[in-house]
């Protein structure tokens, strides 16, 4: 109204400059206005307005609403129907804008959950993320059912702050019968209308995963039923991503045990079948034609019985540490360590089977102490060397070094064997792996395995490298430290 007599007053001062046909033209300006701002309604006022001050302020005779002139009727119904129609279309225009709008704020909330969906792989965090976003673009309390352990839903999840929502019979059962049947129940549906709330199904075309709930007071109208319906597609897409993810990682998990199981089996039976034939073909010589042997002979097959019950105290000392490391229950006892100690506790656990090869040991002076545990990093060493002798040829040459650089002490053991392939350098340190160039020489693959997890532990690292000439040279790096006073006198004393 202001917007007509404004530009009444504007016409009556410059208005002899134009004909009346165009000042009827001006006058649809406050229409188009009022259509695009306030709707269909407002622009029909603003028409009328505008025919009313145009007859009475610029149609002879002036400042009257007669007519002395029959032919501006018709132009009065011209502009009358333009008006209308103008205002129709700017306010279709405006709804289709609004409707264009909301379609793109949908697209855009289904985009960013599918996004945040995909992103997610546990199920516990996409049900709350899920809940929270719907409740959020809805805003209205929602409520996830999926079958728990028994079959039976349950209420998985829930929006924030909502957490009474969905529970109680009533609300189980509407669940329940939208989950077997697969179809809405609820508010604004066929089935169990009178209950406050809507209950969609999350089903895909193989499925139905659960239910998801929203709070429904009156019916939801047409775009709030196919925003939660589009919800609940995305939610049963993500829900069963994630458990076909769970049963893929489940179905690779119970291959790789397997898999570990076969090998250990393998590996084992094979590695206590020939020490067992050895002792049992030793004691039973020995218990039947003891008379026949002499001393030395004797002392010989002593010797082999007591080399393959060491072969089996290896075996199991190295399965019963793989189990330690594998259950998180390897205890570092950490003391200040003497490298020499280790070098010459491990020498002699291996002198029963070096057989011909000379075992050379370079330690430096003074002594280089280390905090560790002195069993575990004795076992990683005669592991170590155990290795270089069963990999090198007899009369070979191994050289057992230790040396202090910087803040790390160095323990290598160089052989003259048969060298590891480039591709296996890292490899040989995994469980039930042994290297391409290992022929027919038998192991289990445990004790580069059990030595890569003590030393990690340590805080340290083991590393396989060629050497200069020929064969391996196997790097312990472990941090170095110095011990007070007392605790060096104490280990000087006990060398």
């Amino acid at each position: 109204m202001l917007g007509i007599a404004a530009l009444t007053a504007a016409l009556h001062v410059v208005g002899s400059a134009f004909d009346a046909v165009n000042i009827a033209l001006i006058y649809l300006f406050p229409v188009l206005f009022s259509a695009v701002y306030w709707g269909l309604a407002p622009a029909v006022f603003a028409a009328a307005a505008g025919m009313l001050a145009f007859d009475y302020f610029f149609v002879p005779p002036f400042l009257s609403f007669t007519v002395q002139d029959l032919r501006y009727l018709l132009s009065f119904a011209v502009y009358i129907a333009v008006a209308a129609l103008t205002a129709t279309l700017a306010s279709r225009l405006k709804q289709q804008a609004k409707h264009a709008k909301d379609r793109e704020a949908l697209t855009a909330a289904l985009y960013s959950l599918s996004r945040q969906m995909t992103a997610i792989g546990d199920l516990r965090a996409l049900l709350e993320n899920i809940a929270s976003q719907v409740s959020a673009t809805l805003e209205a309390p929602i409520a996830i059912y999926l079958p728990g352990g028994a079959g039976e839903l349950e209420r998985a999840a829930w929006s924030p702050g909502e957490h009474g929502f969905g529970e109680g019979e009533p609300p189980m059962a509407i669940a329940d019968w939208a989950f077997k049947h697969g179809e809405p129940a609820g508010k604004g549906t066929g089935t169990l209308g009178a209950f406050p709330g809507l209950f969609v199904p999350l089903r895909t075309e193989e499925r139905t995963y659960g239910v998801l709930a929203v709070r429904a007071e009156e019916a939801p109208h047409a775009d709030s039923r196919r925003l939660l319906e589009a919800y609940g597609g995305l939610a049963a897409t993500a829900i069963a991503r994630v458990k076909l993810s769970e049963e893929a990682k489940l179905a690779h998990l119970t291959a790789e045990s397997e898999r570990i199981r076969t090998a250990l089996l393998d590996s084992v039976s094979h590695e206590l079948r020939t020490p067992l034939a050895t002792i049992i073909g030793s004691a039973t010589a020995l218990m039947e034609s003891d008379d026949v042997f002499s001393s030395a002979d004797r002392l010989e097959l002593l010797g082999t019985v007591r080399d393959g019950a060491l072969r089996m105290n290896r075996l199991v000392t190295n399965l019963l540490g793989m189990v330690k490391l594998e259950s998180g229950m390897l205890a570092l006892r950490r003391d200040w360590c003497d490298a020499a100690d280790i070098v010459g506790v491990a020498l002699a656990q291996v002198k029963g089977f070096k057989q011909n090869r000379r075992l050379i040991a370079k330690l430096p002076e003074p002594a280089i102490y280390f905090p560790g545990d002195e069993v575990l990093l004795e076992q990683v060493l005669v592991n170590v060397v155990s290795n270089a002798i069963k990999y090198s040829p007899d009369g070979s040459e191994i050289v057992i070094a230790a040396r202090q650089t910087g803040p790390w002490v160095r323990i290598s053991v160089a052989d003259q064997g048969i060298g590891i392939a480039e591709a296996d350098r890292e490899r040989i340190f995994e469980k039930f792996y042994r290297g391409a160039n290992g022929g027919g020489t038998t192991g289990t693959g445990l004790g580069l395995a059990i030595c890569k997890g003590i030393v990690e532990a340590h805080g340290g690292t083991i590393t396989a490298s060629p050497r200069a000439e020929k064969g391996t040279v196997v790097t312990i790096a472990l941090p170095a430290g110095e011990p007070p006073p007392e605790d060096r006198t104490r280990k000087e004393e006990e060398a």
